[in-house]
């Protein structure tokens, strides 16, 4: 099946969920384009597909130079971002989608206001409770509010890696808890910072079910790209 059949086919199931369950909203595809080589990205591009996300600051460093222009695409930062390379991201990146703390996030907004521009985040909440994972406690509000207050920042939404597991409950419970998170948010956020509307939550893996509790983003790298070699089960994508 070639790419743009597999697109489709994926672009037809989120609808006939969304329908299933009287969703309105629209939904962004990200494909994740780690571990895989530029032609990748321009393949997925030509497809249709203008987000393309990836994990790691020093891939994408190699990998963008040798992308040729290709307008509209947006270049989405969805790893764990460490402190110290917020200033090469910022030069690489559109979006900082996995901002996992109020340091991380004033530390962008500090660099933001030197590069005089606007960055735009998601705020990455551990929704599983898995230690292993990045992201705000879903219980600290206080600091994701304050998030809000950063300069040379936008916070458009939330983001959320659903848990390792094969049980629906589990799965579903952290994307509403997510949903119900923004619309707290929402209620609580200062007056001068615009209504957040982003869920980015769902992968290859669990997408329709994050159609169905909501989501307006999915991250998709197996889904449209097959199995990358030696693959576990991990949950980026």
């Amino acid at each position: 099946m070639s790419l743009t059949d597999t697109l489709s086919e994926i672009q037809q199931r989120i609808s006939e969920t969304s329908k299933l369950v009287g969703g309105s909203q629209s939904v962004t595809i990200v494909a994740v384009t780690k571990t895989h080589p530029a032609i990748f990205i321009e393949n997925i591009f030509n497809a249709g597909i203008v987000n393309i996300g990836e994990n790691r600051v020093q891939e994408a460093q190699g990998k963008f130079p040798q992308l040729p222009k290709l307008p509209g695409l947006t270049k989405r930062m969805i790893g764990h971002l460490q402190s110290n390379k917020v200033n090469k991201t910022l030069d690489l990146f559109d979006t900082i989608d996995s901002v996992d703390s109020l340091k991380l996030a004033k530390r962008i907004s500090n660099r933001a206001k030197l590069l005089e521009k606007n960055t735009p985040v998601l705020l990455e909440v551990n929704t599983s409770g898995e230690a292993a994972k990045s992201g705000f406690d879903p219980t600290n509000l206080q600091d994701m509010l304050a998030c809000l207050e950063e300069e040379n920042i936008t916070v458009g939404g939330l983001m959320t890696v659903g848990p390792l597991t094969s049980v629906e409950n589990e799965i579903r419970e952290a994307f509403s808890s997510l949903r119900n998170l923004l619309n707290e948010l929402n209620r609580q956020r200062p007056s001068n910072h615009p209504q957040m509307s982003e869920l980015s939550m769902g992968m290859s893996m669990d997408y329709q079910l994050a159609v169905e509790e909501g989501s307006t983003m999915i991250r998709l790298g197996t889904a449209l790209f097959g199995f990358r070699k030696q693959e576990n089960l991990s949950r980026e994508t």
